[in-house]
């Protein structure tokens, strides 16, 4: 005999997806305090719309009190839906706009962290080409991990990508924007900071602790050429600069971000005619579907404002 079952959840209501976009800034913020702050509404509000979620779905989405808060099994589940569903409606929105050919809605994009203080890059002059062009897109800007971003871009979370080149996906299209140099960098109280490294190479440095990011990137694919042996791991560029501070740890950072801590006395370049290298920025779009209009108009400014042509890579 067939059980006939019952779907849980029916026709999906603009109250529905308030529940998830509150439910999504949740976990982004790691708790109902700092999602309350982030969406200007009070935690208690915070509280009763999850609960409201919960009851919706039939499902203990995450566990909070004492221990902090934590995303059930379910949980999880539901925010990778979440994600992916939130993404879809933006794209939607993105499709209308586009029949009316007109461009509006929201574009977001996200980009790997301490690039504002590179001089090749112009994204803030992008920024500017793009509202004069658009003034009706809610712009959005993120900062995150290299994985992240491509992941988001296939996904559709993000519209438009900035990261260091790394390797290619068929699922991606990039464009180089600009360069930067990245050099090893010990701080105040290394054995390194007041020594002569004259005479230093790949494997005389291999006898000090080396701090790199913990994720495929130019960092991680240097270190594993050279051998050098990661003994702390960062996750973003504030956190190799931390590291390299403790005066314990070598590490790679990019020139035009270490040089304030370098003017102040508490980091200095070890052999920097050795120990550096140069990556290049990319700027990615998901390959299929087709971007949006609004995507390849912020995608031409960046072209643009940084004088190269499409496909560059």
């Amino acid at each position: 005999m067939k059980v006939k079952t019952t779907a849980v959840l029916g026709q999906l209501s603009d109250m529905d997806f308030r529940l998830l976009q509150v439910f999504r800034s949740v976990v982004d913020c790691g708790g109902m305090a700092a999602a309350g702050l982030e969406l200007n509404i009070g935690i208690s509000t915070v509280s009763r719309h999850i609960k409201d979620l919960e009851q919706r779905l039939k499902l203990t989405l995450c566990s909070r009190g004492r221990a902090g808060f934590a995303l059930t099994a379910e949980g999880e589940r539901i925010y990778e839906e979440t994600q992916r569903l939130l993404a879809s409606a933006d794209a939607f929105r993105a499709s209308v706009d586009d029949i009316h050919r007109r461009m509006g809605g929201q574009l977001h994009v996200a980009v790997f962290d301490k690039t504002a203080s590179n001089p090749a890059c112009k994204i803030s002059a992008a920024i500017a080409r793009f509202a004069e062009q658009a003034p009706e897109v809610a712009l959005n800007f993120h900062v995150a991990t290299i994985n992240m971003i491509e992941r988001g871009v296939i996904d559709g979370q993000f519209q438009v990508g900035i990261i260091p080149a790394h390797r290619s996906s068929d699922s991606l299209s990039y464009d180089t924007l600009f360069g930067e140099t990245m050099q090893l960098y010990c701080g105040a109280g290394h054995p390194l900071f007041d020594g002569d490294d004259a005479g230093l190479d790949w494997s005389s440095i291999r006898a000090y602790q080396f701090a790199g990011l913990g994720y495929h990137s130019p960092n991680m694919e240097l270190s594993q050429q050279v051998r050098l042996p990661r003994k702390a791991t960062g996750f973003d560029q504030e956190s190799i600069a931390t590291l390299i501070l403790s005066g314990r740890f070598l590490g790679f950072l990019p020139d035009h971000y270490a040089r304030g801590f370098v003017e102040d006395g508490k980091m200095r370049a070890v052999r920097p005619a050795l120990f550096h290298y140069h990556c290049d920025f990319v700027a990615i779009l998901r390959g299929s579907p087709l971007p949006s209009r609004v995507a390849q108009a912020f995608r031409q400014c960046l072209l643009a404002a940084h004088g190269v042509e499409a496909g560059a890579r």
